[in-house]
């Protein structure tokens, strides 16, 4: 714990002073419309990630990982059932729900994220198998240093919950037998719970908030994985002397150890089990 502490002992500050999101960043090496595009025409299953830093795989030192992060190893379990299927990766650090349909995190042909996904699964529209999508945390993370953080916290999930709903009726529209699924988030600011408990426990509640939306608004159009109890984001049980959600931040994440909101190795690998074993129950909404 008292590593921990030492550790920590910045966070406070950085909060006020950092200006980024539960899994965002500056644009780091641009995703650029190439994305991750393995294979060829060949392919008999396409999987398309879309989404923020934790969709393109980004830990602190590294840069973004387009083939690996929690993307590659769902594609490692689709391949189990279909040998062909390959990735097209357009996930953008930084990436908020407006900046997803608007552009101006990465660059883009087609202009933003959604618009190039758009293209590539009208282009491949028998083919797209599955869609999973990251998005959301850096909409709502800003409200932790507003002076209303209520109104803050309302205003910027109904522009999420407008976004995301857009967001996926034309992903459904343009691949109608892809099953789509979407992460809600784990909470790296638990980890404040070492210098400011208060604080941390006000983000649970935008954690709880945001991933409420994000569950609503896929409902109609797919799966919702749920990272956060993957994460064991609620579980306060106390174990020497730290209670569960935080010491599962500080193994999953690099905020105990470098200030970094990214998952590591191990919440990567995580998040992408998650949703792995969520694949066989995931909806395809054929009509």
């Amino acid at each position: 714990m008292v590593r921990y502490c030492r550790r920590l002992a910045v966070v406070a500050l950085a909060m006020a002073t950092m200006s980024i999101g539960l899994t965002g960043t500056t644009a780091q090496a641009g995703t650029g419309h190439h994305g991750s595009h393995h294979g060829s025409s060949h392919a008999t299953g396409w999987y398309v990630a879309l989404g923020d830093s934790l969709a393109a795989g980004y830990q602190p030192n590294a840069g973004d990982d387009k083939t690996g992060g929690y993307v590659g190893a769902v594609l490692a379990a689709e391949k189990r059932t279909a040998r062909k299927t390959k990735l097209r990766n357009l996930a953008c650090s930084g990436e908020t729900s407006t900046t997803l349909v608007d552009g101006g995190r990465c660059d883009y042909v087609k202009g933003n994220q959604l618009d190039q996904a758009l293209a590539f699964m009208r282009a491949h529209r028998r083919t797209t198998s599955l869609v999973t999508m990251t998005i959301g945390a850096n909409d709502v993370t800003p409200c932790l240093r507003a002076t209303d953080q209520n109104a803050c916290i309302q205003e910027r999930l109904a522009v999420l919950g407008a976004n995301l709903h857009t967001s996926l009726a034309k992903i459904h529209a343009a691949a109608p037998d892809a099953r789509i699924v979407v992460t809600n988030y784990y909470n790296p600011y638990l980890a404040l719970y070492f210098t400011n408990p208060a604080l941390a426990q006000q983000t649970s509640g935008l954690q709880m908030a945001l991933n409420s939306t994000i569950a609503t608004v896929t409902a109609p159009y797919g799966t919702t994985v749920d990272v956060a109890s993957a994460f064991q984001s609620y579980d306060t049980t106390v174990v020497g002397g730290v209670p569960t959600n935080v010491s599962r931040i500080c193994t999953l994440t690099w905020m105990c150890s470098l200030n970094d909101i990214h998952a590591n190795d191990d919440g990567y690998a995580l998040i992408g089990a998650t949703v792995a074993a969520a694949l066989p129950r995931a909806r395809g909404h054929r009509h």
